[in-house]
């Protein structure tokens, strides 16, 4: 599993492994690009562009970003849903993946193969070479990757997740026939900046003259505005320009000109955020409705199917399990929304493991007198966090509930697992490392 947002710190250049090689060596050529392996990040488009006009990469179909602190995968999930059920061949690529590099790289949302896989890693390889031994990050070499994948399979729609921020990602090299922002908090400050005015900029960054550019965000910062009324975006604002509203049976879709799509079943993923991300993903379609035409039918089964690991997912059984990829402040915030509609539960225990550079006291100060027990363990990740750094924000920020100090997610979860009884609640939330790891143990039968 790789680190939680694209890019990666280039460094020198090593000899490729032959075409034919596994996947497995593939990712470790990708990895030994820059000294940092998977989770150095270093923002720009300048080597990505390179490798990609020597490829000669010029999608020739509808192409869409979608950009945001969170709620960028459930977006994709939607968009790639409903294409997919309209009879298009979709291509979608996200980041990062959980269990498999595969799970990156969709058709028609299923995971490409090891071996199509392998053969797009060689036609960037060779062209990067090519272009002056470009020393790609490990994030622009699986975009490129991803694109040619599309490229040979003709797919008929393109869906690109951004990696982090938007402006200076590897996915802005492509142009976007529709772009879209789904959320502005703080998070990768270092990079994007410590103000949601910065941040809101950055994700703007994807919008183009002329085409359209959404944003679901209730509040979005007045620099989201404003780049995008400067290059001339047609801007469309959540609340505004389109929007949902509804009750716990259906909602109701509307859009500019009095467009509305009524009586549509909730999403299947679970979470109060959802209708915006559903919200989002329709304006998108119906912007796009010219060049892509889809039937009601399509939007509906695209909302009901979708699945994705680690967004508010709740396992079925006893204990109840929730494993959530939340690893900010906004997305833990709505982590504590979201469990606070999940009925009684006698005790909550959590398992988190973060990274260094999150921000841990403000990411988990909501959950404050929520929590009966923490099991907080090490990352052993570059950028991990320590067990005990965990421990000190809890009992520092009065955070309530017993502390324990784990070496690893998967001992962790075999803890809570021992101390949960059939009425209480295991979550498991911090980053994507912690909820595959703990996946994996599950898959394991640990």
């Amino acid at each position: 599993m790789i680190a939680e947002q694209g890019g990666g710190q280039p460094a020198a250049t090593t000899g490729a492994p032959p075409e034919s090689s596994s996947l497995a060596l593939w990712l470790a050529h990708l990895e030994r690009l820059h000294p940092l392996g998977q989770a150095g990040i270093e923002l720009g488009l300048e080597r990505v562009v390179l490798v990609k006009d020597a490829l000669g990469q010029q999608p020739q179909c509808p192409l869409l970003t979608v950009a945001g602190t969170n709620g960028k995968g459930s977006t994709c999930a939607y968009l790639e849903a409903i294409y997919a059920f309209a009879g298009y061949r979709v291509g979608c690529y996200t980041s990062p993946h959980l269990l498999e590099y595969n799970e990156r790289v969709r058709i028609d949302r299923l995971p490409v193969g090891d071996a199509e896989l392998g053969e797009a890693f060689a036609k960037v390889e060779a062209a990067r070479q090519e272009a002056g031994d470009v020393a790609l990050t490990y994030f622009e070499f699986g975009t490129l990757a991803a694109l040619e994948v599309f490229r040979v399979r003709q797919v008929d729609v393109m869906i690109l997740e951004v990696g982090l921020g938007g402006r200076l990602d590897a996915v802005n090299a492509y142009h976007p026939d529709c772009a879209v922002v789904t959320s502005i908090a703080l998070d990768h400050t270092d990079w994007l900046g410590s103000t949601r005015a910065a941040v809101g900029f950055e994700k703007a960054g994807i919008y183009r003259a002329g085409r359209p550019a959404l944003c679901a965000d209730p509040d979005p910062p007045q620099s989201l505005i404003e780049h995008a009324l400067a290059i001339g975006a047609d801007l469309h604002l959540l609340g505004r320009d389109f929007g949902y509203f509804g009750d716990q049976l259906q909602w109701t879709f509307w859009g500019r000109d009095g467009l509305r799509r009524g009586g549509l079943a909730n999403p299947a993923l679970r979470g109060r955020g959802q209708l915006r991300n559903a919200s989002a993903a329709l304006a998108a379609v119906e912007l796009l409705r010219p060049r892509l035409p889809v039937s009601m039918q399509a939007v509906r089964r695209g909302l009901i199917e979708p699945e994705l690991s680690g967004r508010f997912q709740v396992l079925p059984g006893r204990p109840a399990i929730v494993l959530d990829v939340a690893h900010n402040p906004e997305a833990v915030g709505n982590l504590v929304d979201n469990l606070g509609e999940m009925g009684f539960f006698a005790r909550t225990i959590v398992v988190v493991g973060m990274l260094a550079d999150k921000d841990i006291a403000g990411s988990l100060a909501p959950l404050a007198g929520k929590v009966d027990v923490w099991l907080v363990a090490n990352l052993d990740v570059p950028r991990g966090a320590t067990a005990a750094t965990l421990a000190h924000a809890v009992t520092a920020g009065g955070l309530g509930g017993q502390v324990e100090c784990l070496a690893s997610p998967a001992l962790a979860f075999d803890r809570s697992a021992k101390l949960a009884r059939e009425n209480d609640r295991i979550v498991v939330f911090g980053s994507f490392y912690t909820v595959a790891a703990v996946l994996r143990s599950l898959k394991n039968g640990r």
